[in-house]
C-alpha cells in the first residue's frame, strides 16, 4: 500500500512520541500563536499557512534537541500543560515543562525565521538575539565561577 504524503508529515524522530493529529494541532496552535502576536506588531505580510510551513521546517531539521542547547526535547508534554494547574503549582509546575518543545521566532515580525528549542531556552532567551543571548550566558558562567572561586556559590 502507497502511504499519502501529507504536507506537514510527522517527522519520524517524532514516531514514537506523538501521532499525526496531536502533531498537527500543535504545529496549528504555535503557528496562529506566532500570527496573532505578529499581527499586534503590524505585521500583514505573512499568513498562517506561511508560519506553518516555517515551523514545520524547523522541527524537521532539529531532530528533536533544543538548537540552543542540544538537549533533547520532551515532545510527549505536548498539549499536557494546564493554566489552572499552573496557577496551583506555581514554579513546580512550570518546572515540570522545562524540556517542553517551543517555538523561538528568531527574526523580526515580518521574518519567518523559527529555531524549535525547550521552553525553559526560550524562556531565558525571551528577546534576545542569538549573540545578545550566548553574550548574556557568557556572563553568567564568569559570575558563576567567579564566585565559586571565592567559595561563594
Amino acid at each position: 500500500m502507497i502511504r499519502k504524503s501529507r504536507k506537514y508529515e510527522l517527522p519520524d524522530f517524532l514516531a514514537r512520541t506523538l501521532d499525526q493529529a496531536t502533531y498537527e494541532k500543535w504545529l496549528r496552535r504555535r503557528a496562529n500563536a506566532h500570527v496573532r502576536r505578529d499581527g499586534n506588531r503590524a505585521n500583514k505580510g505573512p499568513v498562517a499557512e506561511d508560519y506553518r510551513l516555517e515551523i514545520h521546517k524547523a522541527v524537521r531539521n532539529l531532530g528533536g534537541f533544543d538548537y540552543y542547547t542540544g538537549e533533547e526535547l520532551n515532545w510527549s508534554l505536548i498539549s499536557k500543560y494546564n493554566n489552572a494547574d499552573a496557577k496551583a503549582g506555581g514554579r513546580a509546575y512550570k518546572r515540570r515543562f522545562a524540556y517542553l518543545p517551543s517555538v523561538d521566532h528568531v527574526g523580526g515580525p515580518c521574518d519567518l525565521d523559527f529555531r524549535i528549542c525547550a521552553w525553559q531556552t526560550n524562556d531565558s532567551k525571551n528577546d534576545l538575539t542569538y549573540r545578545e543571548f550566548v553574550a548574556l550566558c557568557r556572563k553568567v558562567i564568569a559570575h558563576y565561577e567567579h564566585n565559586r572561586a571565592e567559595g561563594a556559590e
